[in-house]
């Protein structure tokens, strides 16, 4: 099977005429919803061909959701999508993002449709492709799409994150594929039913501490206060991820907490104001 990148309607056209089995389209493409439209329409009625739609560069799943949409309405039968990671800025070990939560969440909302992980693209380099690989298969990725070159120091783009054919044949080989389940395992049940406990716990806590500021907003909002406070944000913030050192918590994935629940108590704060 052959495959190819198309970023304008010519190019879909050239591909199909030239009998290409796989369409995909990079995240730069993605991004822009007058261009995916054009694809669309250069595609429609065609039931034939695979499309492959990346994410676009930016973490933003609902234009991800609505370039994928697009190929629907076009009438495109064969769809999948290609987890390539997300440009931020500042340093970073991989070259893009990973924020698999948001793959995540495009599986939860798509249901059956094929998604596959972009190692090459997301690591940028090639010695993590192996890692990012595994990693993809373990998080329940139907596939993956690894870039591959006879001499890659030769590459017009993009050569660090290539292997060569022998390079990649070892990466291949060296793959896990785990099942899903495993039949009648009532450890895991118990286990999970723990996970669902303390989940219960969570939510409950959450709602207490909710109802908590809505009552400091109520007081903020009868002594004439402002409802941000960055000083005392940035207390709480200090204790949690000191907390966070001593319970052997990420102080990444904390602080990401952290900022959510305190994005939310001001929000709730500000509906007292209105």
């Amino acid at each position: 099977m052959t495959a190819t990148e198309v970023a304008t309607p010519h190019h879909v056209q050239a591909a199909l005429q030239a009998g290409v089995d796989i369409l995909w389209v990079g995240a730069r493409t993605s991004a822009n919803p007058f261009a995916m439209q054009d694809i669309a329409d250069a595609l429609c009625g065609n039931e034939q061909v695979t499309v492959l739609v990346k994410n676009p560069i930016n973490p933003d799943l609902d234009l991800w959701l609505g370039a994928l949409q697009r190929i629907v309405r076009a009438g495109v039968k064969r769809l999948g999508a290609v987890h390539r990671g997300f440009s931020l800025s500042g340093r970073q070990l991989y070259r893009n993002d990973p924020q698999w939560h948001i793959a995540f969440e495009l599986r939860r909302r798509v249901g059956q449709m094929t998604i596959l992980c972009d190692p090459s693209h997301l690591g940028g380099r090639r010695e993590f492709i192996a890692r990012l690989s595994q990693q993809a298969l373990d998080m329940g990725f139907d596939g993956l799409m690894i870039e591959c070159h006879c001499n890659p120091s030769c590459a017009l783009s993009d050569r660090e994150q290539q292997v060569t054919p022998a390079q990649l044949r070892t990466v291949l080989e060296g793959l896990v594929v785990r099942g899903k389940t495993v039949p009648g395992d009532d450890d895991l049940q118990l286990l999970r039913q723990q996970i669902d406990d303390c989940d219960h716990d969570l939510l409950a806590v959450l709602a207490r501490r909710m109802s908590v500021s809505r009552a400091i907003g109520r007081y903020k909002r009868d002594h004439n206060m402002r409802v941000l406070q960055p000083q005392r944000y940035d207390d709480v913030l200090q204790a949690w991820l000191g907390t966070a050192s001593r319970l052997g918590l990420s102080q990444q994935f904390v602080q990401h907490i952290m900022q959510s629940i305190h994005e939310e108590s001001v929000a709730q704060q500000v509906k007292l104001l209105e």
